[in-house]
């Protein structure tokens, strides 16, 4: 027998060895985790006066200087590319897919703060207590409607 096939037939014998027992190569696991926290909460240590924009029911807060509206019966605040709505000013916000904002509130103005920050500031309670007999009055009106 030549040489070389001595060293074909220990090459074999060692591939089959290792078939054998299930040899293989190093292990690898990876872990990867990732936590979507959202955006740092927006704390509110008392509840916000708002302005309203003109020719819309969009409300803004003035203090604050980061966006939060309300419209619709929620606010509502874009946080880098994403949106968040919440039923109250103080939260929970979730994020909400933005074909789902109302374009009235996507398409505010972008100097809305220059343009009517000045204007008048109208207190939580107060604002809430008009907001409240507007939608007794509207429910009023719909049902006078509807006869």
């Amino acid at each position: 027998m030549t040489h070389s096939g001595k060293f074909f037939r220990l090459l074999l014998a060692g591939v089959a060895v290792a078939a054998a027992i299930g040899y293989s190569g190093p292990a690898r696991a990876e872990v990867n985790v990732n936590i979507n926290l959202g955006p740092p909460p927006i704390v509110v240590s008392a509840p916000p006066a708002v302005v309203m924009i003109p020719h819309s029911q969009v409300h803004f807060v003035p203090d604050p200087k980061i966006d939060v509206f309300f419209y619709g019966g929620y606010w509502w605040s874009p946080r880098g590319d994403r949106w968040y709505r919440a039923r109250a000013y103080k939260g929970p916000w979730g994020a909400i897919d933005r074909r789902r904002v109302p374009p009235a509130v996507a398409y505010v103005p972008p100097d809305y703060r220059t343009r009517y920050g000045r204007d008048r500031h109208v207190p939580y309670g107060q604002w809430k207590k008009e907001r409240e007999k507007e939608w007794k009055e509207s429910k009023k009106d719909h049902g006078k409607q509807g006869r």
